[in-house]
Protein backbone atom coordinates (compact mmCIF):
# COMPACT_ATOMS: atom_id res chain seq x y z
CA UNK A 1 0.00 0.00 0.00
CA UNK A 2 3.44 2.15 1.14
CA UNK A 3 4.58 1.34 -2.22
CA UNK A 4 1.31 2.42 -4.28
CA UNK A 5 0.93 5.76 -2.57
CA UNK A 6 4.62 6.37 -3.07
CA UNK A 7 5.07 5.82 -7.01
CA UNK A 8 1.42 7.93 -6.83
CA UNK A 9 3.31 10.46 -5.34
CA UNK A 10 6.23 10.48 -7.10
CA UNK A 11 3.94 10.46 -10.60
CA UNK A 12 2.01 13.68 -9.38
CA UNK A 13 5.58 15.71 -8.03
CA UNK A 14 6.74 15.02 -11.59
CA UNK A 15 3.45 16.44 -13.29
CA UNK A 16 3.65 19.39 -11.23
CA UNK A 17 7.54 19.70 -11.39
CA UNK A 18 6.75 19.63 -15.30
CA UNK A 19 4.13 22.39 -15.43
CA UNK A 20 6.27 24.48 -13.17
CA UNK A 21 9.00 24.10 -15.94
CA UNK A 22 6.69 24.69 -19.09
CA UNK A 23 5.76 28.13 -17.63
CA UNK A 24 9.18 29.03 -17.65
CA UNK A 25 9.63 28.04 -20.66
CA UNK A 26 7.05 30.12 -21.57
CA UNK A 27 8.90 32.93 -19.87
CA UNK A 28 12.02 32.65 -21.34
CA UNK A 29 10.11 32.29 -25.13
CA UNK A 30 8.04 35.54 -24.83
CA UNK A 31 11.31 37.01 -23.29
CA UNK A 32 13.32 35.95 -26.70
CA UNK A 33 10.51 37.22 -28.90
CA UNK A 34 9.74 40.59 -27.28
CA UNK A 35 13.71 41.82 -26.61
CA UNK A 36 14.93 39.80 -29.83
CA UNK A 37 12.32 39.98 -32.19
CA UNK A 38 12.09 37.17 -35.18
CA UNK A 39 14.67 36.97 -38.26
CA UNK A 40 12.14 36.60 -41.04
CA UNK A 41 13.81 35.20 -44.10
CA UNK A 42 13.07 36.23 -47.53
CA UNK A 43 9.73 34.53 -48.19
CA UNK A 44 8.81 37.55 -45.85
CA UNK A 45 10.99 40.03 -46.16
CA UNK A 46 11.59 40.03 -50.31
CA UNK A 47 15.09 40.00 -51.27
CA UNK A 48 17.51 38.08 -54.04
CA UNK A 49 18.59 34.71 -53.50
CA UNK A 50 21.64 33.68 -55.48
CA UNK A 51 22.50 29.68 -55.32
CA UNK A 52 26.02 29.11 -56.19
CA UNK A 53 28.52 26.16 -56.61
CA UNK A 54 32.70 26.28 -56.23
CA UNK A 55 35.09 24.32 -58.02
CA UNK A 56 37.23 23.84 -54.54
CA UNK A 57 36.11 23.33 -51.11
CA UNK A 58 35.77 26.11 -48.97
CA UNK A 59 34.27 27.00 -45.72
CA UNK A 60 30.98 29.25 -44.81
CA UNK A 61 34.00 31.97 -43.44
CA UNK A 62 36.53 31.95 -45.85
CA UNK A 63 33.46 31.93 -48.71
CA UNK A 64 32.00 34.79 -46.91
CA UNK A 65 35.12 37.03 -46.11
CA UNK A 66 36.05 36.11 -49.96
CA UNK A 67 32.75 37.73 -50.79
CA UNK A 68 33.17 40.68 -49.04
CA UNK A 69 35.54 41.95 -51.35
CA UNK A 70 32.95 41.79 -54.31
CA UNK A 71 29.90 42.54 -52.11
CA UNK A 72 29.63 46.03 -50.45
CA UNK A 73 25.93 45.53 -48.94
CA UNK A 74 25.04 43.53 -45.88
CA UNK A 75 24.38 39.85 -47.13
CA UNK A 76 23.39 36.45 -45.33
CA UNK A 77 25.51 33.29 -46.41
CA UNK A 78 24.70 29.64 -46.40
CA UNK A 79 26.62 26.86 -46.67
CA UNK A 80 24.86 23.52 -47.84
CA UNK A 81 28.30 21.97 -48.24
CA UNK A 82 31.34 23.09 -49.03
CA UNK A 83 31.44 23.38 -52.41
CA UNK A 84 27.31 24.54 -52.54
CA UNK A 85 26.28 28.25 -51.02
CA UNK A 86 23.12 30.43 -50.74
CA UNK A 87 23.51 34.16 -50.77
CA UNK A 88 20.57 36.20 -49.91
CA UNK A 89 20.20 40.07 -50.08
CA UNK A 90 17.78 42.75 -49.21
CA UNK A 91 15.49 43.99 -51.53
CA UNK A 92 17.45 47.60 -51.22
CA UNK A 93 20.78 45.73 -52.28
CA UNK A 94 22.33 47.96 -54.93
CA UNK A 95 23.49 46.72 -58.04
CA UNK A 96 27.10 46.05 -58.01
CA UNK A 97 27.92 43.59 -59.90
CA UNK A 98 29.49 41.37 -57.38
CA UNK A 99 28.46 38.07 -58.86
CA UNK A 100 29.98 38.90 -62.30
CA UNK A 101 32.92 39.98 -60.47
CA UNK A 102 33.05 36.49 -58.18
CA UNK A 103 32.67 34.51 -61.38
CA UNK A 104 35.63 36.10 -63.46
CA UNK A 105 37.85 34.80 -60.18
CA UNK A 106 39.60 31.53 -62.10
CA UNK A 107 40.50 30.27 -58.05
CA UNK A 108 36.37 29.39 -57.30
CA UNK A 109 35.27 28.24 -60.71
CA UNK A 110 32.11 29.51 -59.50
CA UNK A 111 28.81 28.74 -61.51
CA UNK A 112 25.26 30.37 -60.85
CA UNK A 113 22.95 27.60 -60.10
CA UNK A 114 20.20 29.84 -59.62
CA UNK A 115 19.05 33.37 -59.08
CA UNK A 116 15.60 34.75 -58.22
CA UNK A 117 14.28 38.27 -57.09
CA UNK A 118 10.94 38.25 -54.41
CA UNK A 119 9.06 41.30 -53.95
CA UNK A 120 8.34 43.14 -50.51
CA UNK A 121 4.97 43.31 -51.16
CA UNK A 122 4.23 39.46 -51.68
CA UNK A 123 6.29 38.59 -48.44
CA UNK A 124 3.69 40.49 -46.91
CA UNK A 125 0.95 38.69 -48.47
CA UNK A 126 2.77 35.12 -47.98
CA UNK A 127 3.49 36.51 -44.32
CA UNK A 128 -0.48 37.70 -43.93
CA UNK A 129 -1.69 34.58 -45.07
CA UNK A 130 0.74 32.14 -42.78
CA UNK A 131 -0.84 34.25 -40.19
CA UNK A 132 -4.08 33.67 -40.96
CA UNK A 133 -3.66 29.60 -41.74
CA UNK A 134 -2.19 29.46 -38.30
CA UNK A 135 -5.66 31.29 -36.89
CA UNK A 136 -8.04 29.32 -38.65
CA UNK A 137 -6.04 26.05 -37.49
CA UNK A 138 -6.09 27.24 -33.56
CA UNK A 139 -9.73 27.87 -33.68
CA UNK A 140 -10.56 24.72 -35.71
CA UNK A 141 -9.02 23.24 -32.47
CA UNK A 142 -10.85 24.98 -30.52
CA UNK A 143 -14.14 24.30 -32.08
CA UNK A 144 -13.07 21.01 -31.89
CA UNK A 145 -11.95 20.23 -28.35
CA UNK A 146 -14.80 22.34 -26.96
CA UNK A 147 -17.75 19.72 -28.79
CA UNK A 148 -15.15 16.56 -27.22
CA UNK A 149 -14.58 17.00 -23.57
CA UNK A 150 -15.56 18.96 -20.84
CA UNK A 151 -14.20 22.69 -20.56
CA UNK A 152 -11.60 21.80 -18.09
CA UNK A 153 -9.87 19.19 -20.19
CA UNK A 154 -10.23 21.23 -23.58
CA UNK A 155 -8.47 24.22 -21.93
CA UNK A 156 -5.82 21.88 -20.91
CA UNK A 157 -4.92 20.87 -24.53
CA UNK A 158 -5.85 24.27 -25.51
CA UNK A 159 -3.08 26.22 -23.31
CA UNK A 160 -0.40 22.57 -24.24
CA UNK A 161 -1.30 23.47 -27.68
CA UNK A 162 -0.24 27.16 -27.23
CA UNK A 163 2.78 26.18 -25.19
CA UNK A 164 4.36 24.36 -27.76
CA UNK A 165 3.76 27.11 -30.87
CA UNK A 166 5.43 30.02 -28.47
CA UNK A 167 8.31 27.79 -27.47
CA UNK A 168 9.17 26.99 -30.71
CA UNK A 169 8.91 30.54 -31.75
CA UNK A 170 10.68 31.55 -29.12
CA UNK A 171 13.78 29.76 -29.63
CA UNK A 172 13.94 30.43 -33.25
CA UNK A 173 13.93 34.58 -31.55
CA UNK A 174 16.94 33.36 -29.19
CA UNK A 175 18.97 31.59 -31.93
CA UNK A 176 18.02 34.05 -34.26
CA UNK A 177 17.41 31.56 -36.74
CA UNK A 178 16.04 32.41 -40.35
CA UNK A 179 11.88 32.50 -39.85
CA UNK A 180 10.42 31.57 -43.50
CA UNK A 181 7.56 29.44 -44.93
CA UNK A 182 8.87 25.94 -44.14
CA UNK A 183 9.28 27.14 -40.24
CA UNK A 184 5.53 28.72 -40.60
CA UNK A 185 4.27 25.35 -42.10
CA UNK A 186 5.87 23.30 -39.65
CA UNK A 187 3.85 25.03 -37.03
CA UNK A 188 1.07 23.70 -38.40
CA UNK A 189 2.73 20.20 -38.47
CA UNK A 190 2.81 20.47 -34.39
CA UNK A 191 -0.28 21.57 -33.70
CA UNK A 192 -1.87 18.68 -35.69
CA UNK A 193 1.11 16.55 -33.24
CA UNK A 194 0.68 18.43 -30.15
CA UNK A 195 -3.48 18.14 -30.07
CA UNK A 196 -3.13 14.25 -31.30
CA UNK A 197 -0.71 14.00 -28.08
CA UNK A 198 -2.96 15.50 -25.98
CA UNK A 199 -6.16 14.02 -27.09
CA UNK A 200 -5.10 10.59 -26.46
CA UNK A 201 -3.77 11.15 -22.48
CA UNK A 202 -7.02 13.07 -22.14
CA UNK A 203 -9.12 10.46 -23.83
CA UNK A 204 -7.97 8.37 -21.10
CA UNK A 205 -9.00 10.52 -18.41
CA UNK A 206 -11.99 10.73 -19.23
CA UNK A 207 -12.70 6.95 -19.98
CA UNK A 208 -11.21 6.08 -16.73
CA UNK A 209 -13.27 8.85 -14.71
CA UNK A 210 -16.37 7.38 -16.48
CA UNK A 211 -15.95 3.80 -15.14
CA UNK A 212 -15.42 5.00 -11.76
CA UNK A 213 -19.16 4.56 -10.96
CA UNK A 214 -19.05 5.28 -7.79
CA UNK A 215 -18.33 8.71 -7.01
CA UNK A 216 -14.75 9.89 -6.32
CA UNK A 217 -13.91 5.45 -5.38
CA UNK A 218 -10.41 6.35 -6.78
CA UNK A 219 -9.00 10.16 -6.41
CA UNK A 220 -8.55 12.18 -10.02
CA UNK A 221 -4.89 12.30 -8.76
CA UNK A 222 -5.09 8.68 -9.19
CA UNK A 223 -6.81 8.72 -12.65
CA UNK A 224 -4.56 11.44 -13.86
CA UNK A 225 -1.46 9.28 -12.84
CA UNK A 226 -2.93 5.74 -14.48
CA UNK A 227 -4.29 7.52 -17.60
CA UNK A 228 -0.31 8.77 -18.37
CA UNK A 229 1.10 5.13 -17.36
CA UNK A 230 -1.07 3.45 -19.65
CA UNK A 231 -0.73 6.02 -22.49
CA UNK A 232 3.22 6.67 -21.69
CA UNK A 233 4.46 3.63 -23.74
CA UNK A 234 2.54 4.60 -27.08
CA UNK A 235 3.80 8.30 -26.52
CA UNK A 236 7.60 7.29 -26.44
CA UNK A 237 6.81 5.12 -29.22
CA UNK A 238 5.82 7.28 -31.55
CA UNK A 239 7.45 10.39 -30.76
CA UNK A 240 11.07 7.90 -30.72
CA UNK A 241 9.92 7.08 -34.60
CA UNK A 242 9.06 10.94 -35.25
CA UNK A 243 12.26 12.39 -34.09
CA UNK A 244 13.92 9.85 -35.65
CA UNK A 245 12.55 11.00 -38.86
CA UNK A 246 13.20 14.34 -38.40
CA UNK A 247 16.35 14.06 -37.41
CA UNK A 248 17.23 12.04 -40.44
CA UNK A 249 15.85 15.67 -42.67
CA UNK A 250 17.93 17.58 -40.57
CA UNK A 251 20.68 15.98 -40.78
CA UNK A 252 20.35 15.31 -44.94
CA UNK A 253 18.34 17.26 -46.68
CA UNK A 254 20.72 20.33 -46.53
CA UNK A 255 20.22 23.69 -45.48
CA UNK A 256 16.66 24.39 -47.09
CA UNK A 257 14.66 21.96 -44.84
CA UNK A 258 17.00 22.90 -42.08
CA UNK A 259 14.62 25.34 -40.03
CA UNK A 260 11.77 23.16 -41.11
CA UNK A 261 13.50 20.12 -39.48
CA UNK A 262 14.64 22.16 -36.54
CA UNK A 263 10.99 23.18 -35.36
CA UNK A 264 9.51 19.66 -35.58
CA UNK A 265 12.51 18.78 -33.75
CA UNK A 266 11.43 21.11 -30.39
CA UNK A 267 7.56 20.48 -31.48
CA UNK A 268 7.82 17.37 -30.91
CA UNK A 269 10.18 17.55 -27.69
CA UNK A 270 8.15 20.24 -25.73
CA UNK A 271 4.85 18.38 -27.11
CA UNK A 272 5.70 15.25 -25.66
CA UNK A 273 6.36 17.20 -22.38
CA UNK A 274 3.17 19.29 -22.53
CA UNK A 275 0.80 16.74 -23.11
CA UNK A 276 1.99 15.03 -19.46
CA UNK A 277 2.46 18.52 -17.28
CA UNK A 278 0.28 20.79 -19.24
CA UNK A 279 -2.94 18.53 -21.17
CA UNK A 280 -3.63 16.98 -17.92
CA UNK A 281 -2.48 18.31 -14.69
CA UNK A 282 -3.87 21.85 -15.71
CA UNK A 283 -7.56 20.51 -15.54
CA UNK A 284 -6.85 18.97 -12.40
CA UNK A 285 -5.72 22.13 -10.76
CA UNK A 286 -8.91 23.58 -12.43
CA UNK A 287 -11.05 21.14 -10.22
CA UNK A 288 -11.54 18.30 -12.49
CA UNK A 289 -13.77 15.69 -10.74
CA UNK A 290 -15.71 12.42 -11.34
CA UNK A 291 -19.16 14.22 -11.49
CA UNK A 292 -17.94 16.12 -14.72
CA UNK A 293 -17.98 12.59 -16.51
CA UNK A 294 -20.57 10.87 -14.56
CA UNK A 295 -23.76 10.18 -16.89
CA UNK A 296 -26.71 12.00 -15.33
CA UNK A 297 -29.69 9.45 -15.05
CA UNK A 298 -33.31 10.94 -14.57
CA UNK A 299 -35.50 10.15 -10.81
CA UNK A 300 -36.80 7.02 -12.20
CA UNK A 301 -33.62 5.23 -13.33
CA UNK A 302 -31.60 6.29 -10.12
CA UNK A 303 -34.47 5.48 -7.89
CA UNK A 304 -33.62 1.78 -9.79
CA UNK A 305 -30.25 1.88 -9.12
CA UNK A 306 -30.45 2.45 -5.35
CA UNK A 307 -32.74 -0.20 -4.91
CA UNK A 308 -31.71 -3.17 -2.80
Amino acid sequence: MKKTYSKIKTGTVLRLSGLVFSILLIIFSVTGIATKGLNFGLDFTGGYLTEFTTSIAMSEAQMAQKLSHYHPDEFTLSAQSNQHFQLRESAQASNTPWLESLTQDDTLGVQVVSSSYLGSQVGDELFDEGLLALFCAMVAVMIYLALRFEWRLALGAVVALMHDVIVVVGIFAWLQLDFNLTVLASLLAIIGYSLNDSIIVADRVRELLRLDTKMQKTSVNTVINESIKSTLTRTLITSGTTLATVASVWLLAGAPLEGFAIALFTGILVGTLSSICIAVTLPQLLGLTHENYQTKLDEKSQTLLDMP
